[in-house]
């Protein structure tokens, strides 16, 4: 048992201050670790508390001796207004979905193709369980915890440190283990609250009168976005550390080694990680996990199946999204039975009409369900699914409530067959089913359900970059009719604005501003503004490169579009399709006449004299670390228009190695392969044609 002892003359000796707060919260976070993240702990509540009080008495008589590792400082400081926003210097990424055993055996054979290896190649994998929670980001400096966010959309996440050193099991500052402290140290993981903890906290919601949560995420999540981190504390959080981020000063080897060092440095981390060799014993695995998943104190919707060796993660790399070197293998989901009380027809932005059955409400994995979709005529038609049917429903993924199958024994007498309507039920207008699709669109290019979310997408950030002008302010355009179609954006008049809730005169002036500004385009954001169906981001800038104007679109056959790479025949007719009618055509006119300028990207040809193409014209960059004169995609495009190639990692091939700073492991790996390393400010004068001795 530890004695606490208080130092002689303790409002005087600092000294004897300062020992005894460091020997209090160096065993009171031993303590915490013992209890919360191993499960072990040697001492008793009652003298943890004493301790725990004591420490608060030193503090408070010597404020200046609190470390920021305190157990008293979890919870502190005043309600925020709003969470920053927090950029991660590694994009977080998603995973990538295994449904069935077939699929993870795909995936090995894919990673073995990938890494030129015999198909008897065994390959070496982790297999951790996937919780069902909310992804953070831990980053530590000199071992300190210092800032803590959320995934957002993989860029860019909220600053919630505050509330996430609320939680017991995030240590705020690392242990000394056998292997050195990084000097900066990013982790990611989960954050959930256990089952019994979410029971706990859902009775005492009920208790007063206040609404419970659906499940245990959905209460993680609420818990994370409280303003005011004392809430936070209140709630039965705790967070599981499973993969790395950004650091400097620490190299592993393999997942494993990694996952060892966060046990050292303090972390808690998942039950049941396990190698496996090779595919086969990962899928006994699966089993082995699903057998216990209804027995763990947290939710888990799958197992995570990862390549060990980080020299092989590298090799492989990452599509946009998601590595290539691992998968969620996810659970079967869950399913109950319920009764369909209606169907009805939602119009989204493309104009498809889905079908959604109305449920009775009924607890599916946790959640209430009350609604499902039916997708389209031919799901519909292949389940027999009608009104007043009972039915099997499931969380498609875990996710998104669908209808399995319905039960027709229990039909009831003169439910007849549902079939979509022939007219759009927001507008009226016409429906299609284009030819060899299951779906079906309405056609009328005034439908209100359309135009809504239509202009959302064209005045979006990646299409034409129209600052101001929001979901809301979109909506009373529409609702007011004063914007019937896109090109009225751009006659509206100050008496229309000035008609607008909450629109004052300098609002009045920017947003004006914003839609003059957005007049000078690129071809590829014009294109992906228009809403073409299945013209993402990507095919947008093919088809500006590939085409170069409106009128050669407009003239393009669908042979011609499928001729070019990443052009398949749905992409080929859907863009066919929306350029070969006459009534978007006219709206592009409109456009057009407004004074809109499209530019098509330049080519190499249009920069044969360009400053600096003799450097770059055939050589391979890789872009690593923070650009302050440029962003790394503008970087790029300078590359690119000097004729040369832009590469995401780093190989004997790499000719040079653009380093910002925060440079990582990328600028170490071309250190050792002999690789060019320019500076940014190098980098800027070879851009200009500078000759530089490297």
């Amino acid at each position: 048992m530890t004695e606490v002892s208080e130092p002689k003359n303790q409002a005087s000796d600092l000294e004897q201050a300062k020992k005894e707060v460091e020997r209090l919260t160096e065993e009171l976070n031993e303590h915490a670790h013992r209890y919360y993240v191993l499960d072990a702990p040697i001492i008793s509540d009652a003298e943890y508390d004493r301790m725990h009080r004591k420490l608060e008495e030193l503090e408070l008589l010597f404020p200046s001796l609190a470390r920021p590792d305190s157990p008293t400082q979890r919870v502190g400081g005043p309600p925020l207004d709003h969470f920053e926003k927090v950029k991660h210097r590694l994009p977080m990424l998603s995973l990538a979905n295994a449904m069935n055993k077939e699929e993870l055996i795909e995936f090995d054979k894919r990673l073995k193709r990938q890494l030129d290896l015999p198909e008897n190649e065994i390959l070496e994998y982790i297999v951790e369980p996937k919780i069902d929670g909310i992804a953070i980001s831990l980053t530590y400096e000199e071992g300190t915890f210092m800032v803590g966010a959320t995934r957002g959309d993989g860029v860019n996440g909220e600053d919630i440190t505050s509330n996430l050193r609320t939680l017991e099991t995030i240590p705020l500052s690392l242990r000394k283990g056998e292997r050195p402290i990084p000097p900066i140290f990013e982790v990611r993981g989960e954050a959930y609250m256990p089952k019994d903890g979410f029971e706990a906290f859902n009775r005492k919601l009920l208790d007063n009168g206040d609404k419970p949560f659906a499940n245990p995420r959905n209460a993680t999540a609420g818990s994370l976005k409280q303003l005011d981190p004392k809430n936070t504390a209140k709630r039965p959080l705790a967070a599981f550390i499973y993969a790395p981020g950004y650091m400097e000063g620490v190299e592993f080897a393999t997942h494993w080694d990694f996952l060892q060092s966060l046990r050292e440095w303090g972390f808690s981390i998942p039950a049941f990680n396990q190698k496996c060799q090779g595919a086969e014993e990962v899928l006994l695995r699966y089993d082995e996990i699903l057998d216990k998943r209804n027995t763990l104190n947290y939710e888990i919707d799958g197992m995570v199946v990862k390549l060990n060796d980080y020299a092989l993660q590298e090799k492989v790399g990452a599509i946009s999204k998601s590595p290539r070197w691992a998968i969620a293998f996810k659970f079967p989901p869950q399913q109950e039975t319920t009764k369909i009380l209606d169907i009805d027809v939602q119009v989204g932005r493309t104009g498809k009409l889905t079908p959604v059955a109305h449920l009775e409400p009924v607890l599916v994995g946790g959640v209430t369900v009350s609604r499902a979709t039916l997708h389209n005529q031919d799901e519909i038609d292949k389940k027999d699914v009608r009104i007043g049917d009972t039915v099997l429903i499931q969380r498609a993924g875990d996710v998104i409530p669908e209808v399995v199958m319905s039960i027709k024994e229990k039909r009831p007498e003169g439910a007849v067959p549902f079939l979509l309507p022939e007219a759009c039920p927001v507008c009226g207008g016409e429906t299609e089913r284009v030819k060899d699709e299951a779906d079906t669109y309405c056609t009328s290019i005034d439908c209100p359900a359309k135009i809504k979310a239509a202009l959302q997408h064209f005045v979006s950030r990646k299409a034409m970059n129209i600052d101001g002008l929001g979901k809301k302010l979109i909506e009373q355009l529409v609702d007011a009719e004063i914007v019937k179609h896109i090109p009225d954006l751009y006659t509206i008049t100050d008496d229309d604005w000035r008609s607008l809730e909450r629109m004052g005169e300098k609002s009045i002036v920017n947003l004006k501003n914003s839609l003059d500004k957005s007049k000078d385009t690129t071809l590829a954001r014009f294109l992906f503004g228009l809403g073409i169906r299945h013209v993402g981001e990507r095919t947008a800038q093919i088809l500006a490169s590939e085409f170069r104007s409106l009128d050669a679109l407009y003239e393009a056959t669908t042979f011609e579009l499928e001729a070019i790479n990443d052009i398949g025949p749905i992409v080929a007719y859907s863009v066919h399709h929306f350029f070969s009618q006459e009534k978007n055509k006219a709206v592009l006119q409109a456009l057009l006449d407004l004074g809109l300028n499209p530019a098509p990207p330049q080519s190499i040809e249009d920069n044969e004299d360009l400053a600096g193409r003799e450097f770059f014209d055939g050589k391979t960059c890789v872009l690593t670390g923070t650009l302050t004169e440029m962003t790394r995609d503008q970087a790029k495009q300078q590359i690119l228009m000097r004729g040369g190639k832009v590469s995401g990692s780093v190989s004997k091939k790499t000719d040079f190695l653009i380093a910002g700073a925060a440079a990582g492991s990328k600028l170490a790996k071309a250190e050792s392969l002999g690789v060019t390393v320019l500076t940014e400010a190098q980098f800027q004068e070879m851009l200009k044609g500078n000759q530089l001795s490297l």
